[in-house]
């Protein structure tokens, strides 16, 4: 799943590519979970509306188009956000993706999964959001409108302190992985960077959230801004769907420490790295740097 430093990198780097632009035609796909505004909507309203600007708020992107209106965008597990003529294996089916060599790739056109298509006025590029699972999400909110996705977001990931992280463990059973996952505590945090912040804190994924120290959240507020900031330099981990709005893969994947390293070692004490379920969700520590 996309989280913070994927979805700044593709802010940063779509913006370009939209703002400023006017909206000539939205095409979509059929009605669908996918879309918290019916299409036949958002072709209508956003028709010949400028797009204003483009900010995030946690893992949302959030386009500002004609006189106040807001086009909320989220990527959800699978979703991508892209300028038409762009090419990467991973637009393709697992069955293109081995038997191509990125150099045999044409450039990307539309598919059954492409469900939102905003077309501009001018000679450039489209920008396709695609989503082969349908998990992500595209709502267009009126001139004043509040949105109670936006209003459930914590502290971004990377303004969080570590007094904020301390005060919402307090006396809670839940794991701390948990709650550093709760996006009404840490916006924009995801199962990648969690491990890896509870990696650099000492903390096992494990431990009863009520159970942390002061200094053990400060470490951990420390370690979201430096493993955010250090995956958005690198353009964010590509491990599955993710890639840039050009077309790019990220490069943080290579730098993990523990996220997804089952059985291989630890990179500081050379112990292999374990995997535990917690709250449904795959958990990776190394049992003895991490008490």
């Amino acid at each position: 799943m996309p989280e913070l430093p994927e979805v700044e990198v593709t802010r940063r780097r779509i913006a370009p590519v939209m703002v400023g632009r006017t909206l000539r035609e939205v095409r979509t796909t059929a009605p669908s979970y996918f879309f918290l505004t019916q299409p036949d909507v958002l072709a209508r309203e956003l028709r010949g509306a400028k797009v204003e600007g483009l900010v995030r708020a946690g893992k949302y992107l959030i386009a500002e188009v004609g006189s106040g209106a807001r086009l909320l965008l989220h990527l959800g597990m699978t979703g991508q956000l892209f300028a038409a003529g762009v090419s990467s294996l991973r637009l393709l089916s697992a069955t293109a993706r081995a038997s191509l060599a990125p150099e045999e790739q044409v450039a990307f056109e539309p598919d059954p999964h492409t469900h939102l298509q905003l077309c501009f006025a001018d000679e450039g590029p489209d920008v396709l959001f695609r989503d082969v699972r349908k998990f992500g999400k595209v709502q267009l909110l009126a001139a004043g409108e509040r949105s109670e996705r936006l209003d459930k977001l914590g502290t971004d990931a990377l303004e969080i302190r570590g007094e904020q992280i301390f005060r919402a463990s307090r006396k809670r059973k839940v794991a701390i992985k948990s709650l550093l996952l709760d996006q009404a505590v840490v916006a924009g945090s995801g199962n990648i960077y969690a491990d890896e912040v509870l990696f650099l804190s000492g903390v096992r994924p494990g431990r009863a959230a009520g159970r942390v120290t002061r200094a053990e959240t400060e470490r951990m507020a420390c370690g979201f801004h430096r493993v955010m900031q250090r995956s958005i330099e690198t353009g964010g981990s590509s491990i599955s769907d993710y890639i840039a709005p050009d077309g790019s893969d990220g490069a943080y994947q290579d730098e993990r420490r523990v996220y997804a390293r089952t059985g291989e070692p630890c990179t500081v004490c050379g112990t292999p790295i374990r995997r535990k379920v917690i709250g449904q969700r795959s958990s990776h520590y190394c049992p003895r740097c991490q008490k």
